[in-house]
């Protein structure tokens, strides 16, 4: 796995000015957040001023917009060798700089995550300027991995791996899930993740919760305990999702366990090159409905990952988008039984030429702790 360095920034922006272009947008306008991450190198401090990146699509100099006082920041960038720097200051007119980079009658993609505020001065600035969210015109901006990325996943995944194999040794009963959930974050942050995003652990009723925040509950043997847990390591993220069981399961958890497996088998076997994603979701859900537990499936079967441990693809019912050689996403197939308890497996993947190749490999077996 290679050093990330200015060059891989001069790809990105290369190619994120021919996604634009593609897309018939004359630039993106790239606010704070993973987008800005991914193109600059860059992450500010979240405040109100504003700061914007503009990637022209006719190959003109990348510019940013940046506060005078985060310029030294900005300019120690690995990305910054590309990309011209544009200040302004407390007291000045913000945006002016960023409508001088702009022209009326253009059509602008901008991020997700930019501020109302400032898109609304944009369009009061540029009444004949057409602004389109990120979501609606270039959803897979940076859904497809190229083999670094991909790299630094599959090294995410393995840390999050061994994580599981860790909490396998731990006790269980008779301790809180904060408690368990303390040991993932301890442990992830052990094999090497610098930012823990979360560490879900939802025992026996808890677990029908999907996103259930890790509580006081005291975990009692006879207990299923989903685990769902993940992080940033090396600016790449993990989330992988494993059930347990305090003791022997009845028949019936057992069933319910292998119910989820086999559907997620199934969501694995559906992933080709040219697949709608949401074919991905549906296979997945047909087994689990097949064997009647189709209203306890809640949640959509998958997203992507990449700098964020939630980002598109979205493997969902309506997502037409066809896969991609090199998306990573996760799947995660799942059934809560309300009151009672919840099973989920879930493994990241990257789809490639022939199929899909997991980048989580940890058992998917029932197993047992104490």
């Amino acid at each position: 796995m290679q050093e990330i360095t200015a060059q891989h920034f001069v790809e990105r922006l290369a190619r994120g000015a021919a996604q634009a272009r593609d897309a018939g947008l004359d630039a993106l306008l790239i606010a704070p957040g993973p987008d800005l991450a991914y193109f600059a190198d860059y992450l500010p401090p979240v405040t109100e001023r504003l700061t914007m990146l503009v990637i022209p699509s006719d190959g003109a100099p990348t510019t940013m917009v940046v506060p005078v006082l985060e310029h030294d920041s900005a300019a120690a960038t690995r990305a910054a060798g590309s990309i011209r720097l544009v200040t302004w200051a407390d007291g000045e007119d913000e945006h002016a700089p960023l409508v001088d980079q702009l022209w009326s009658g253009g059509r602008y993609g901008i991020s997700d995550s930019a501020w109302a505020m400032h898109l609304l001065a944009l369009q009061h600035a540029l009444p004949d300027v057409r602004f389109e969210a990120f979501s609606a015109v270039l959803p897979m901006l940076r859904a497809v991995k190229d083999a670094d990325e991909i790299d630094r996943l599959a090294a995410a995944g393995a840390a999050a791996d061994a994580t599981f194999e860790d909490i396998l040794s731990v006790s269980f009963a008779g301790r809180a899930e904060s408690e368990v959930a303390a040991d993932l974050d301890r442990l992830l942050r052990e094999h090497g993740h610098s930012h823990v995003d979360f560490t879900i652990v939802g025992s026996g009723p808890n677990g029908a919760n999907p996103h259930h925040e890790a509580g006081n509950r005291i975990i009692e043997p006879g207990d299923m305990v989903v685990l769902d847990f993940g992080g940033l390591m090396d600016g790449y993220g993990s989330d992988t999702t494993r059930t347990v069981h305090v003791g022997e399961p009845t028949d019936e958890e057992h069933e319910v366990f292998e119910v989820v497996k086999r559907a997620q088998q199934a969501a694995f076997d559906a992933v080709a090159v040219g697949v709608p994603l949401q074919e991905i979701d549906r296979a997945a859900r047909a087994v689990i409905a097949e064997a009647g537990y189709g209203k306890h499936f809640v949640h959509r079967v998958g997203h992507g990952i990449g700098t964020t441990t939630h980002e598109p693809p979205y493997l969902v019912e309506g997502e037409e988008q066809s896969v991609v050689a090199g998306m990573c996403f996760s799947l995660e197939p799942g059934i809560y039984l309300p009151g009672r308890f919840g099973v989920r497996i879930e493994d990241i993947v990257v789809a490639t030429a022939d199929g899909a190749q997991r980048l989580n490999n940890s058992s998917r077996e029932l197993h047992i702790v104490s």
